[in-house]
């Protein structure tokens, strides 16, 4: 009884917050109702017996690459009045997306329905009786999907990349560090003597 109550509560958070997701006005709180997704559904594995899947949700998703959209979105200087302006412009096409995927969905959810999920697996990633949750994952991981595993790390990588290229920003007047010009030095220009005025100093222009 508590264990099904605890299900229901969970899928029904993960469900509401997937749609306030992308119904949210603000990007910021729509990168905080994810995360609370994101925990949701780790709950939901949890309750399945899938604990690594559940810590790896929690740590990975929430803990960087969900803290890292909320960063970059709160960094970015986003113009909300013209995000609106194209949003009529984009909606064909984004009906057109959703039809497929919720076409995809639909197809999944029959061959689910039809036990096409339910086949026992076979070959070397085959999972044994007595094996836990996270042998079963590491087998499965590294054979049958080890280049889709990197390929998925290759793309959260470029991700990442995109973010940090995405918040840097050069100001004009404020001075940033040239490592090629710093290795690049030699005995004439890591050095220069001036000759200073008793009582007059240094003026800041000659310092630069």
């Amino acid at each position: 009884m508590l264990q099904g109550l605890a299900f229901y509560l969970l899928a029904a958070t993960a469900v509401v917050s997937g749609l306030l997701v992308v119904t949210a006005r603000n990007p910021v709180h729509s990168v905080l109702w994810l995360i609370l997704a994101f925990f949701s559904s780790a709950g939901l594995f949890v309750l399945m017996g899938a604990e690594f899947l559940a810590m790896l949700l929690v740590v990975v998703y929430v803990g960087a690459v969900a803290v890292l959209f909320l960063f970059v979105v709160m960094m970015l200087d986003v113009d909300f009045v013209r995000l609106r302006e194209g949003y009529a412009r984009y909606l064909p096409l984004g009906g057109i997306v959703a039809g497929i995927l919720l076409a995809e969905m639909i197809m999944v959810s029959m061959a689910v329905v039809q036990g096409g999920a339910a086949r026992e697996a076979t070959g070397p990633a085959a999972a044994a009786a007595d094996a836990s949750n996270i042998e079963t994952i590491g087998r499965v991981l590294y054979t049958d999907y080890v280049y889709f595993f990197q390929a998925a790390g290759i793309v959260l990588l470029i991700a990442m990349i995109g973010a940090i290229v995405l918040t840097l920003r050069h100001k004009p007047g404020v001075k940033r560090q040239d490592v090629s010009r710093q290795v690049g030095r030699d005995a004439k220009t890591a050095m220069e003597v001036k000759s200073v005025q008793t009582g007059v100093g240094v003026t800041p222009e000659e310092l630069r």
